[in-house]
């Protein structure tokens, strides 16, 4: 069945305080996917741009820049986070953009997961 998009507005609801009535569980499913390749995606930017100095592009171009500079290390460690990170987001779009998305929980998991080693590992750079 298709995702109802007017879901993610009771969620914004939900979240700010102000909701009658409870998003479902798939809008929920959906913006955790989207949350934890975010928190993955910045904590990423912020350690190139703060620790190594790297100026990030703006705009959609920052995603593949960050998840390339490292993927394209020599540093096997590096090129693992490169790796979550574009799984993460492939993730993330088809959860912001299919109408569709099937084994919605599990995958949801398994980005809480990989957005945590992501985040665990660059804390031990």
């Amino acid at each position: 069945m298709s995702f109802d998009w007017v879901e993610y507005y009771r969620l914004a609801q939900e979240l700010l305080g102000t909701s009658q009535t409870p998003a479902n569980t798939e809008a929920k499913m959906r913006a955790a996917i989207s949350r934890s390749y975010y928190a993955a995606f910045c904590k990423a930017r912020n350690y190139l741009r703060d620790r190594e100095g790297l100026a990030i592009p703006t705009g959609g171009a920052a995603h593949r820049f960050i998840r390339d500079t490292f993927r394209n290390s020599q540093d096997r460690i590096r090129q693992k986070i490169g790796d979550k990170l574009d799984k993460l987001r492939v993730h993330r779009n088809r959860a912001d953009y299919d109408d569709t998305f099937n084994s919605l929980t599990d995958l949801a998991r398994v980005n809480l997961t990989w957005a945590q080693i992501v985040i665990l590992t660059i804390d031990q750079l």
